[in-house]
């Protein structure tokens, strides 16, 4: 056996305290350390010097030798199983199988570390390292799972099976652990007494020893009980139990004596027989010897002064039994019996009954007479008052009975005299100079005479120092105490009964407000109902909890103040409902950008002349749709706005179509999904219905032109369809079949609809089911489209396996990237499963599995692929390193877009960070040019460098178009640089085409800046307002007309337009940066010029106040210098002796050498050591 010693932390502590003498001293920063540091000795103490061979029990000198041996931690043990218990005796499977299996879970579950080896009579030893209980767990398991099992049983007497088990439980486990076998005993409900081991054989032998050792043991011990009157037993305890244990000590028998609470007069006797017969003779001589001497006396005393004579904890009748050899027998508490009666030897009796009567007349019961409500002014605060008492005379207990008017004192006699005098003086003095008066007040307007936070009820608290007791709410009654100084308590009384008169006066009004608007009335931080509280101060305003959903915001103050608190609120609600009007625009995604304009300009521009709050959707959100809040003319307003930033950007047409409003719902369909997919089909046109209830017909459909007509028509078609016969069908389907149903570029689907003239609307990924098909349509085109549907597929839900031969060389293209060309192939063929053969394995066989159709579509589509990797190619395009990052693009973005557009794959060579220049000779070594020299000179000047040269793979055609692409690079000048020069870099033959065809964009460009220069002439003619609604017409039908004849865009001023201002502030880089220009009515200009110097004027105040601030402000940390520390300082060290040794190198590996590293000898002159 070996052993490996490990210091643990533990053990480190453990033998360092053997260091008894030896303080580590730590160095101060103080003065009076600096000036006397440690010695170098007391520092560093010496290591023992070498032990002389002649004297082996001379303990080294030092203080080293004061460290006990460190106990290994580390243990290893040899476990042998013969070959005839081994479970499994395969010799082929040797390390590694189901035994290597099971000794890696033990490895783990223990944290012992395991070796097999073989012996060779084929026994198994196995050799197991780590800490002892870990070895000892590895032991138990190695046995239990490696060795066959045996069982055996072992009968000893039911009484000894307790002592098998230990307390609880832990004799048992540790003869389990020691033997390594399962050691099963019957419950104490069973009469059985047979105990059965299970394990090795060796195991079982030896646990079986160690039971009956553990019942030979109990078989030599013995019980005996004896019986003896109850009022004996204190002479046999002894005072303080003494005699009883003197005897347990002397004769090493357990007695038992039954307490006295216990109704028992049997004492237990258990230990070995000849002790124990021992002791029962003690006991008994006792016993005899107090029955013939002992005689009784019987005393009254009275109940109360019972617990006196028994003391804390019994303790007073055992001194009276120790003093004086009597035992008293008190009543117990639940009888009404008061006589004490006292058993013991006659001329003690008189001694032991004095001792009775000092100890029940030691201690008084008085009562002093004090008002209740006077109790706690008594006690004081946090009992301070009291505290004064009951530190004089720590034995008086002082108790306070609620709603009693006396105070219990409870002591020895002259204490209790001295504390009653005490608080009789303060009961009287409180009595002279404290008052107290009761109120009525209505129960419901308690919580508003406390106030916020008990803001109101402090308050008088402390201005007129009184206590004021409020009942609780649950308590539900009317009346409220003040008590304290007369004066205090009758002005105290007075306000509160004014301020329950002015609640009896004040209205509580209910405002229904829409919850949504609470946080804007509230404010952010409560500033702006602050301000409402703050106009109307009397008014108390309370909102509804938000979890609690409810629209009633109460106010609560005199009424004439609720009747204008609540016209002011109910004015900013009607502002914020005006204000809250929302309009939803769609805009298609691309015109987004050219909406928001460089750095937001354009949104902001109409944010603030609209004075509404514009939303557009994220950016990587599918919707479309920008949302607009506030006054419903703004939004309006802001909305035609946006729409012809849209029109202007793209050839957008409007169209209205008239569509009974009562088809509307069914056109749009369930949660949208009718209306979208008519969106989808036409190209992603808006459909605009009016708002529900309106009455209106007009339906508007926004878009390209071409797209928009198809939708016209298609809805006009529909909602004939649905005025003659409408027919609905749902029809159920795999998610993973919907590709396949719909088709590549929706051709299944397309042909369905052309066979049978139904509408079939798929689900979104919104939609909750995903199942659900819809079908729409006449009655007879929608079965015809059902049934069709149907034939599908069930052929989908047919499945079958099918194999397909595909070369090796082309398996790595389909699962590279985690199989995504199989993921692809599975989305898009109704998820069929098609499985490769595993890489190392030569077969050619691909399986697939699914649908019958979806497997054939997805065996060509394979094959298609296939035959494009056959007819790939490679081919090399020559452009200079240069020009690879303009050809890349920001982010690789260009190349990423040629990759796409030709379905090729490209790859540019490594960076060459210094080419070296051609010129250069090549070096020489030693007259010879060098290899590379030689292969630089048989290179061919003319050919490409390798860093010039990308490589395309792909379909030649592809290949060639992508190459084409690549040899042309243009460039376009950065905004911020004003230039008009794009560079065009290629090869001279594609640089011509290039350039002709940049020409001709630029003409397309201008003709359409020429156009919307004629669109953006503008025109101010004046009209008087009250003609306006004329000219807007019934809902905007007579301006709508004219701005669609003359294609021009009207806009009307806002009713509030006279009010207004305009404010301009200077842009940056203006001569005057300090000239803000104000434009409106000659008064109103006056008015935002005042509150523009006012707002000035605080803000320059503000910083005035920071900068005097900035003054008292303490510097940062980093700033304070900090002292040189001046290190660990020793004295007398070796190189401070004036010797020639030096300090040693702390750099230095010969000095300081690493733990495991070998260190450089010193080399002396005379050669190495031998």
């Amino acid at each position: 056996m070996s052993s490996v010693a490990v210091l643990t932390q533990e053990s480190f502590a453990e033998h360092r305290s053997g260091l008894a003498q030896q303080q580590v001293k730590v160095a101060a920063l103080n003065s009076e350390e600096e000036n006397d540091p440690p010695t170098y000795k007391d520092a560093f103490p010496p290591l023992p010097e070498k032990a002389a061979c002649l004297e082996p029990a001379q303990e080294p000198a030092g203080a080293w030798s004061k460290i006990r041996p460190i106990k290994a931690s580390v243990i290893t043990q040899v476990f042998h199983v013969p070959l005839e218990e081994r479970k499994y005796k395969d010799m082929n499977q040797f390390g590694e199988g189901e035994q290597a299996k099971i000794c890696l879970d033990i490895m783990q579950k223990t944290g012992a570390h395991l070796e097999l080896s073989l012996a060779k009579d084929q026994g198994l030893s196995i050799m197991v390292s780590g800490k002892l209980e870990a070895v000892m767990k590895a032991r138990k398991e190695i046995v239990a799972r490696l060795q066959t099992q045996a069982s055996a049983t072992v009968a000893i007497p039911k009484e000894h099976h307790r002592f098998v088990i230990g307390k609880n439980g832990e004799k048992l486990q540790d003869l389990e652990l020691k033997t390594a076998t399962k050691i099963q005993i019957p419950r104490p409900d069973d009469p059985s007494n047979q105990i059965k081991i299970t394990g090795t054989k060796e195991g079982i032998e030896k646990a079986r020893h160690e039971i009956l050792l553990i019942s030979a043991e109990q078989d030599k011990r013995a019980v005996e009980r004896l019986d003896v009157d109850k009022v004996y037993h204190p002479f046999i305890a002894g005072p303080f139990n003494k005699l009883v244990s003197e005897i347990m000590q002397e004769t090493g028998t357990r007695i038992n004596i039954p307490p006295p609470s216990v109704n028992k007069t049997e004492i237990v006797f258990t230990g070995e027989k000849e002790q124990l017969a021992q002791a029962v003779a003690r006991i008994k001589k006792i016993y005899e010897e107090k029955k013939k001497k002992t005689t009784t006396i019987a005393v009254e005393v009275k109940k109360s002064q019972h617990k006196y004579v028994i003391g804390p904890k019994g303790n007073s009748l055992q001194e009276i039994l120790e003093k004086t050899g009597v035992s008293v027998e008190i009543p117990p508490t639940d009888s009404s019996s008061e006589t004490v009666i006292l058993r013991g030897e006659p001329e003690k009796l008189g001694q032991a009954l004095t001792e009775v009567y000092a100890k029940a007349n030691s201690f008084t019961v008085s009562s002093v007479s004090a008002p209740s409500w006077l109790h706690r002014f008594i006690i004081g605060k946090k009992g301070q008052n009291l505290a004064k008492i009951t530190q004089q005379m720590p034995k008086v207990h002082i108790e306070f009975t609620e709603g009693e008017d006396k105070i219990t004192l409870e002591g020895p006699t002259e204490d209790v005299n001295v504390a009653q005098e005490q608080i009789e003086v303060m009961v009287k003095d409180l009595i002279n100079r404290m008052d107290y008066v009761e109120i009525n007040v209505d129960h419901k307007f308690h919580r508003h005479l406390i106030g916020k936070n008990g803001a109101n009820i402090n308050r008088i608290k402390d201005q007129y120092k009184v206590s004021v007791r409020i009942p609780p709410d649950n308590e539900k009654s009317n009346l409220i105490r003040i008590e304290g100084d007369p004066q205090g308590v009758h002005q105290a009384k007075k306000e509160l009964l004014e301020l329950a008169s002015r609640m009896e006066n004040e209205r509580t009004k209910d405002l229904i407000i829409e919850q949504r608007f609470h946080r804007t009335i509230i404010g952010q931080k409560g500033e702006r109902i602050r301000e409402i509280r703050d106009k109307f101060p009397e008014v108390i305003i309370n909102f509804p909890d938000p979890a609690h959903k409810s629209d009633i915001v109460q106010l609560r103050g005199p009424k004439n103040e609720v009747e204008k608190c609540t016209k002011y609120m109910q004015k900013m609600v009607a502002d914020l409902v005006e204000n809250s009007f929302s309009i939803s625009v769609p805009i298609f995604k691309q015109f987004h950008k050219n909406i928001i304009g460089k750095g937001g300009a354009n949104i902001k521009k109409i944010r603030e002349e609209s004075n509404t709050k514009i939303d557009l959707p994220a950016e990587n959100s599918n919707s479309e749709t920008i949302i607009i809040t506030g006054k419903r003319a703004n939004c309006e307003a802001a909305r035609h706005r946006i729409l012809s930033i849209q029109k202007e950007l793209a050839d957008i047409t409007e169209v209205e179509v008239s569509i009974p409003s009562k088809l509307h719902n069914s056109l749009i369909g369930a949660k949208g999904r009718f209306i979208r997919s008519i969106m989808e089909e036409c190209g992603g046109v808006h459909i605009h219905f009016p708002t529900e209830g309106s009455g209106s017909d007009t339906v508007t459909i926004r878009g390209p032109a071409q797209d928009v007509e198809k939708a016209k028509k298609q809805l006009l078609h529909l909602a004939e369809e649905k005025q003659t016969k409408s027919y609905t069908v749902d029809l159920r389907a795999k998610p993973e079949y919907h590709k396949f149903l719909i088709g590549k570029g929706g051709g299944n689907i397309r042909k369905v609809r052309d066979n049978t003239g139904a509408r079939i609307i798929f689900p979104t990924s919104e939609d909750k089911d995903q199942e659900l098909i819809t079908i729409m349509g006449t009655e007879g085109a929608v079965k015809e489209a059902q049934k069709e549907l149907e034939a599908l597929i069930k052929n989908l839900d047919n499945v079958v396996e099918d194999f397909m031969v595909v070369d090796p060389k082309h398996h790595r293209h389909f699962v590279i990237r985690r199989g995504q060309v199989l993921r692809e192939i599975a989305d898009e063929y109704g998820g069929v499963m098609v499985s490769f053969p595993r890489s190392g394995t030569q077969s050619d066989k691909v399986t697939l599995k699914g649908a019958k159709d979806c497997v054939e579509a997805a065996k060509k589509r394979i094959l298609e692929i296939i035959e494009d990797l056959e007819a790939q190619v490679t081919i090399e395009c020559t452009i200079p390193q240069k020009f690879h990052r303009s050809i890349m693009g920001p982010k690789g973005s260009r190349i990423q877009q040629i990759t796409r557009d030709y379905g090729v794959q490209i790859k540019f060579p490594d960076r060459e960070e210094n080419p070296a220049p051609a010129t250069e000779p090549a070096m020489q070594e030693n007259g010879e040019e060098s290899g590379e020299g030689k292969e630089a000179k048989e290179t061919d000047p003319t050919s490409p460098k390798k860093c010039d040269i990308i490589i395309i793979s792909g379909r030649r055609e592809k290949c060639e178009a992508a190459k084409e692409a690549l040899q042309v690079n243009i460039q376009v000048p950065a905004p911020e640089l004003r230039s008009d020069v794009i560079s065009i870099t290629g090869l001279a033959a594609n640089l011509d085409r290039a350039k002709a065809g940049l020409l001709e964009r630029v003409k397309e460009l201008q003709a359409e800046q020429e156009d919307r220069a004629l669109r953006s002439f503008k025109l101010t003619v004046t009209v008087d307002p009250k003609y306006h609604p004329k000219i807007i017409g019934r809902k905007g039908a007579v301006i709508t007309q004219i701005r669609t004849e003359h294609e021009v865009n009207i806009q009307f001023p806002d009713k509030d337009d006279e009010n207004q201002v305009d404010i301009r502030f200077p842009q940056s880089g203006a001569s005057d940066p300090n000239c803000v220009t104000v434009t409106g009515l000659p008064d109103n200009v006056e008015e935002a010029i005042d509150h523009i110097l006012n707002l000035e004027e605080e803000y320059l105040a503000d910083v005035v106040d920071n900068e005097a601030m900035q003054v008292y402000m303490k510097p940062s940390a980093h700033e304070e210098s900090k002292a040189p520390s001046k290190g660990f300082v020793v004295r007398d060290a070796p190189w401070a002796a004036g010797n020639n040794e030096k300090a040693p190198d702390m750099s230095s590996s010969e000095d300081f050498p690493s733990f495991g590293a070998q260190v450089a000898p010193k080399t002396l002159p005379w050669g190495p050591k031998r």
